[in-house]
């Protein structure tokens, strides 16, 4: 089998040429767009070569410790990614504690059963499994979680006088917030519905890809694509009902009322 082919500087150079076009027609339309696109280029080299560098020596450590750390500065910046992205929007108390408990919970239950019961792999803290998975696992949970959270901000103030209706007719918080959380959990989960459902044909995952490229036969790649996909599936399903099924309640008080 042919071995992977290591990127020199020069060809990984060339690879620059394609947020250079973009660039140029940004540019070109009059979008301002240009710096935008120049600090994310910037900041996805400089993240992605200080992440290899660490990765290098965590995977030569493998200890639980650095381990655990790495995951739980991937949780850490994935709840404050999702916080960042709603600083101007008006968010009942507790909905950013919310939003951390859901990410934390739903992300650790997956990766864990994943670990253990899924691959099995020892130990199971070892870098090499963990660390990856949990990249993808905890990156797909964050978006499904900020989703959700924007339709819920949205529907919970368009919807405010059908819930209101419906606590006037003695409908509980849960029967009013309803329709609200089940379009919400919808929309959030679509998204990764859609990329199961293209893959294999419109596109080949990053996973299956990577071992591919690494010399992995086509067969043990797909075994590995596929329980990653489903995991990820649990994952963003388990982080989007927590915090939904959480965060409608903070609008209401404790009796039953819709706070102003």
């Amino acid at each position: 089998m042919q071995e992977l082919i290591k990127l020199n500087i020069i060809q990984l150079s060339l690879a620059y040429l394609f947020p250079l076009l973009l660039f140029v027609i940004l540019k070109k339309r009059g979008l301002k767009r240009e710096w935008e696109l120049l600090l994310a280029t910037f900041r996805m080299t400089v993240q992605l070569v200080l992440a290899g560098y660490i990765l290098v020596y965590i995977f030569a450590k493998a200890t639980l410790g650095l381990t655990l750390l790495s995951f739980f500065i991937m949780e850490i910046f994935a709840v404050l990614t999702v916080i960042r992205k709603f600083q101007k929007d008006q968010m009942p108390k507790g909905m950013k504690r919310t939003v951390a408990f859901a990410v934390f919970t739903g992300t650790f239950l997956s990766l864990i059963y994943f670990v253990f019961v899924v691959i099995g792999v020892q130990p199971w803290y070892e870098p090499r499994y963990l660390i990856p998975l949990a990249g993808m696992i905890v990156g797909n949970s964050m978006t499904g979680v900020a989703l959700a959270l924007r339709l819920l901000l949205d529907g919970m103030k368009k919807n405010r006088v059908v819930v209101e209706e419906i606590l006037i007719l003695g409908g509980s918080p849960k029967e009013a917030a309803k329709e609200v959380v089940n379009s919400a959990f919808e929309a959030a989960i679509m998204p990764t519905i859609t990329s199961m459902m293209s893959a294999g044909i419109v596109i080949l995952p990053g996973m299956m890809t990577g071992q591919i490229l690494a010399g992995a036969s086509p067969l043990v790649a797909i075994s590995y694509q596929l329980a990653i996909m489903l995991a990820i599936l649990g994952s963003v399903a388990l982080s989007v009902i927590i915090m939904l099924s959480i965060g409608y309640r903070l609008y209401f008080n404790s009796e039953a009322q819709l706070k102003k």
